[in-house]
C-alpha cells in the first residue's frame, strides 16, 4: 500500500466509530428488566368459545419455557436461553414477543444474521412497531446486508422522519457504499432538524474528502470542530486532507493539536515523524519517536508505529525488533504481520518474508497484498508452478485486480511463454478496460512475439487515454526508430516524451538513436553519452552510442562501449560480437 492510500485508508476507518457504538447500545437495551416482565407470549383476545385444553397446555409450556429463558438471560446464559426460547416459539410461533426476545439473543451471541430472521418475523407480524424494523435494520447492518439496511432505516423514517438516529446510521452505510449525494441528502436532513448535529458536519467532511472536495471538506470539518474543538477523528481527517492537499505545515499544526489532547494517539505521532522527516526537522522527528517510546511499551498494538517509522528509515533490524515483538503478542495483528514480512523481504530474508506474508489470514485488508508479495518471492525463486497458483486465485478472488493479472503474465512472459501471456492480460483488460498498465503490458508482449502493428496499436490506445502517458510515447518512437521509418513522427513524441521525464536516460537514449537514424550524428552524440551517463548499466545505450562512436570513426571509443555492452549481458550478444570482429579489422587496416 502506498502511503497515501494509508493516509485515506486510515481515514475511511473512524466512520465506524460513529455507528459502532449506537448498534451495541441498542443491543445492550433489547434485554432490560423491563422484558423480563412482560407477557411471555402475544396477548391475544379472549375467545368466546373456550380454547382446547391441548392449545392450553402448549401456552403453560410456552410459558414455563420462556420464563426459563429468562432466568438463564438474567444470568448471560445466553446459548441455554437460546434453547428455551426454541422451545418456546415451536409451541406458540406467531407471539411477537418470542421471536423479538429471540432475535435479542442471539444478537447478543452475534448471530446476526439468524437473529434477522426473527427479527423479520416480528416485522411481519407487528409492521407498525417501529422498534421491529430499528431491531431489524441493526441486524442487517451488523450482518453485513447493507441493501436490506437501508430499505429498512428508509421504512423506519418512514414512520418517523424525526428519529435521528436512524438517519444516522443510514448516512453512515450510504457512505461507506460511497453513495454519496444520499448520504449528503440525509445529512441535510439531519442538520435542518438539528444545526448543531456534530457528527453531521465531521461525515460531511468524509463524503467531501472522498469526492476530492478540498474546499467543502475543510470547511465542514471546522463547522464540527467549532462545535467540539477536541473531536478526535475530525482533528485526525482535517490533518490527512493537509497532508493530501500538500499542506505539510497546517498538517503538523492540526496533528499537534490532536496529540496535545490525546497523547497516546501514536498513529498520528508516526505521522508527525514522517512530516518531520519530509520537512528536514530531524530533531522533531526524533523527539516524536521518543514520545511514541514513552507512550507503549515493547509488544503493544500501539508500537506497530515506531516499527513503520524504522521501515521507512531503512532500519530494518530495528523494525524486525518491534514487529516481532507485536506479532508474537497479537497473532491476529495482521498490519504489522505484513510490515514485519516486507521488513524481511527488504533486507533480503526471503524464507522469513514468505513465512510471515502466508500467516495472513483471508479476510484481512492486508491479505490480497500479501499473497501478491508471496507471487513476486517465489517467481524470483523460479517456483514459478507455486506462483501461478496463487496468482490464479486472486485473480478467481478479484477479478478486477490488475496487479495480479500483470504478475501472472510477467511470469509467462519471463519464459518466453507470449501465447500464454496475452489471454491472461486480455483477460484483465475485460475487467479492466482503461488500465493503462494492463494496455501498454500487452504492447510489449505483442513486441516481443514480433507483432509490430499491435504492438502500435495497443500504444496508441493507451495516448487515447492519457496523451502524456510517457512510456507509451517513448515506445512508439524508439519501434518507430528502431525501423528506420516515420522518423519526423518519432521525433515529435520522443520530444514530448522527454518534456515529460526530463531525467530519463532511456527516453534520452531513444530520442538520440532517432536522430542517429535520420544522420544527425552530432546531436545523436550528445543525448547517447547522457543517457549512457544517467543509465550506464543498460547494454542496449551502451551499443547505441558504440554505433555513433563507429560512424564517427571514433574507433576506440566504440571498441570500449561494445565490449560493456557485452559485459551487461546483451541479449543479442553475437551481434556485438560480430560488430567488435568487423571494428577491430578496421582498426588494424588503418594501422
Amino acid at each position: 500500500m502506498n502511503q497515501k492510500k494509508q493516509i485515506i485508508s486510515t481515514a475511511l476507518k473512524n466512520l465506524v466509530i460513529f455507528l459502532a457504538p449506537l448498534l451495541i447500545l441498542s443491543s445492550c437495551a433489547g434485554l432490560s428488566q423491563k422484558s423480563l416482565t412482560k407477557p411471555p407470549v402475544k396477548e391475544k383476545q379472549i375467545p368466546a368459545v373456550p380454547a382446547p385444553k391441548k392449545e392450553k397446555d402448549e401456552l403453560s409450556k410456552a410459558y414455563t419455557d420462556f420464563t426459563m429463558a429468562m432466568l438463564a438471560i438474567s444470568h448471560r446464559r445466553y446459548e441455554k436461553a437460546r434453547e428455551y426460547l426454541t422451545k418456546a416459539i415451536e409451541r406458540d410461533p406467531e407471539s411477537v414477543h418470542l421471536n423479538r426476545t429471540m432475535a435479542l439473543v442471539l444478537k447478543k451471541l452475534k448471530h446476526y444474521q439468524e437473529a434477522a430472521l426473527f427479527a423479520k418475523k416480528c416485522v411481519d407480524l407487528d409492521g407498525n412497531n417501529v422498534r421491529h424494523h430499528i431491531l431489524l435494520a441493526d441486524l442487517y447492518t451488523l450482518s453485513g446486508q447493507s441493501d436490506l439496511a437501508i430499505k429498512e432505516y428508509e421504512e423506519i423514517l418512514n414512520i418517523k422522519p424525526q428519529n435521528r438516529r436512524a438517519r444516522l446510521i443510514l448516512s453512515t452505510i450510504l457512505i461507506r457504499k460511497q453513495r454519496f449525494k444520499e448520504a449528503l441528502h440525509q445529512l441535510d436532513r439531519l442538520l435542518n432538524q438539528n444545526p448543531d448535529l456534530v457528527i453531521a458536519y465531521y461525515y460531511r467532511g468524509r463524503i467531501y474528502l472522498e469526492l476530492k472536495e478540498y474546499e467543502n471538506a475543510e470547511k465542514a470539518y471546522k463547522d464540527a470542530l467549532d462545535r467540539n474543538e477536541s473531536l478526535e477523528p475530525a482533528l485526525f481527517d482535517l490533518g490527512t486532507l493537509y497532508q493530501m492537499t500538500n499542506r505539510p505545515r497546517k498538517a503538523v499544526e492540526t496533528y499537534r493539536k490532536l496529540v496535545s489532547l490525546y497523547p497516546d494517539n501514536l498513529i498520528t505521532r508516526e505521522r508527525l515523524v514522517n512530516l518531520y522527516l519530509k520537512m528536514g526537522q530531524k530533531k522533531e522527528a526524533e523527539k516524536e519517536t521518543l514520545e511514541i517510546k514513552r507512550h507503549s511499551k515493547p509488544g503493544e498494538p500501539g508500537r506497530q508505529a515506531l516499527g513503520l517509522i524504522y521501515l521507512r528509515e531503512g532500519k530494518l533490524n530495528e523494525s524486525i525488533e518491534e514487529l516481532e515483538l507485536i506479532v508474537k503478542a497479537w497473532p491476529n495483528d495482521y498490519k504489522s504481520r505484513y510490515y514485519l514480512a516486507s521488513a524481511y523481504e527488504k533486507k533480503g530474508n526471503t524464507e522469513k518474508a514468505l513465512e510471515h506474508f502466508g500467516m495472513i489470514k483471508a479476510g484481512s485488508d492486508y491479505y490480497t497484498n500479501a499473497r501478491l508479495h508471496m507471487a513476486y518471492l517465489l517467481q524470483n525463486q523460479e517456483k514459478y508452478d507455486e506462483a501461478i497458483k496463487i496468482l490464479e486465485e486472486i485473480i478467481t478472488a478479484l477479478p478486477d485486480k490488475a496487479e495480479a493479472s500483470l504478475m501472472l503474465a510477467s511470469i509467462y512472459e519471463e519464459q518466453k511463454k507470449y501465447d500464454e501471456a496475452i489471454p491472461i492480460v486480455k483477460e484483465g483488460l475485460r475487467h479492466t478496460p482503461r488500465n493503462v498498465d494492463l494496455l501498454f503490458r500487452l504492447g510489449v508482449l505483442y513486441d516481443k512475439k514480433g507483432d509490430k502493428d499491435s504492438c502500435i496499436r495497443e500504444m496508441k490506445g493507451i495516448l487515447n487515454i492519457d496523451p502524456n502517458h510517457a512510456e507509451a510515447l517513448n515506445y512508439i518512437g524508439y519501434t518507430y526508430a528502431e525501423a528506420g521509418i516515420n522518423l519526423d513522427e518519432a521525433l515529435a513524441m520522443l520530444q514530448k516524451a522527454l518534456k515529460l521525464k526530463p531525467d530519463s536516460g532511456y527516453i534520452i537514449d531513444s530520442l538520440g538513436w532517432a536522430y542517429y537514424q535520420k544522420g544527425l550524428l552530432d546531436k545523436a552524440l550528445t543525448l547517447l553519452q547522457k543517457a549512457a551517463k544517467l543509465t550506464p548499466d543498460d547494454p542496449t545505450i551502451n551499443e547505441h552510442l558504440g554505433d555513433v562512436y563507429t560512424k564517427k570513426k571514433m574507433y576506440t571509443a566504440a571498441l570500449e562501449r561494445y565490449k560493456r555492452a557485452l559485459s551487461l549481458h546483451h541479449p543479442h550478444e553475437e551481434q556485438i560480437k560480430e560488430k567488435i570482429r568487423k571494428l577491430n579489422k578496421t582498426m588494424e587496416g588503418i594501422k
